[in-house]
């Protein structure tokens, strides 16, 4: 055997020894993902499915309590690695600038959300059933808007319609307070015969927990079709060219409204704590992370799908 062959033999023996996929395993500097969750329970719940993976993949994800404005800041300073919460077109605004400073777009995680303003549904037999029946109605919704937390890009849209007077709504008080907070008021008035209007969204618990109907009309804030919407995955564009592994999971992994409505109800309804929550619903739908991680590895090169399946059974 000639020395040329021995090497070509050699190096042929190695490669056939190594883990499928090896090539995309990826440095020691990528093992802490850093990932942000603005409070939201939807994002919650992706952020803890994606965790949990990442866990069996032999990472740390690491998850920081953020307003999105504060996520942006921080994707683009390399502070965050990781955000699954980017709705659209709600945070167009937003998130343009950030696109071109150091924030990428992987990709859609969420293909059919929704978000806009809602009304219990005594409100809406009664006739509000546009964002311009509001103001008819002022007195039985003692001129509150109520929504989620300071900082988010629905509740600017909100603030722009209350200070343009759109709808006939100037005059009117937003309520910004926690996702928690907003949805203890919207149960409070189904319980009292009340009428609430807030910010509604799919995926989540409360389009089966209460009696509740969007509103028409808002599409020059929350675009058409009852602010129909996706939601997005960003990263920091150094992150993620250095880490391969990371990279190939993180564009693969998507969700469905059926997923994140069911986890959002063990939250929720459940009382479950999200990483709990995340590892059941992972184990009885195991089908799912054979999309989410084909071709993708530990963080040591090894096949990532037996990994992950056996961090479950822990």
């Amino acid at each position: 055997m000639t020395s040329a062959r021995r090497i070509l033999f050699a190096a042929a023996a190695i490669a056939a020894l190594a883990p499928t996929g090896a090539a995309l395993a990826d440095d020691a500097a990528c093992k802490t993902v850093r990932m942000s969750d603005p409070g939201w329970t939807d994002i919650t719940s992706t952020t803890a499915l994606a965790g949990t993976v990442l866990s069996g993949l032999g990472y740390t994800p690491n998850v920081n309590l953020l307003s999105v404005a504060v996520t942006f800041e921080s994707l683009k300073n390399g502070q965050i690695d990781l955000f699954l919460g980017n709705w659209m077109p709600a945070q167009t605004e937003m998130v343009d600038p950030y696109l071109k400073q150091g924030v990428e777009l992987v990709g859609t995680n969420l293909a059919d959300a929704k978000v806009t303003l809602a009304v219990n549904h005594e409100a809406y037999e009664a006739g509000v059933k546009d964002f311009a029946d509001l103001q008819k109605f002022a007195d039985k919704f003692g001129k509150s808007i109520y929504s989620i937390e300071p900082g988010s890009s629905a509740n600017k849209n909100l603030s722009t319609i209350i200070g343009k007077n759109e709808f006939g709504l100037g005059g009117w008080n937003l309520v910004e307070a926690s996702e928690q907070a907003m949805l203890s008021q919207v149960d409070r008035a189904q319980r009292r015969g009340e009428w609430v209007v807030f910010l509604g969204w799919a995926p989540h618990p409360m389009n089966i927990k209460y009696k509740i109907d969007y509103l028409s009309g808002g599409d020059a804030y929350f675009g058409p079709n009852y602010g129909g919407a996706t939601v997005r995955t960003l990263v920091n564009q150094k992150w993620i060219s250095g880490c391969p592994n990371l990279q190939k999971f993180v564009k693969q992994l998507t969700f469905d409204l059926n997923t994140e409505n069911q986890m959002m109800s063990m939250i929720l309804d459940g009382g479950m704590d999200q990483n709990a929550a995340a590892k059941k619903w992972l184990n009885d739908n195991p089908d799912l992370l054979t999309k989410w991680l084909d071709g993708v590895t530990t963080l040591d090169g090894k096949p990532g799908l037996d990994a992950v399946k056996a961090s479950l059974k822990g």
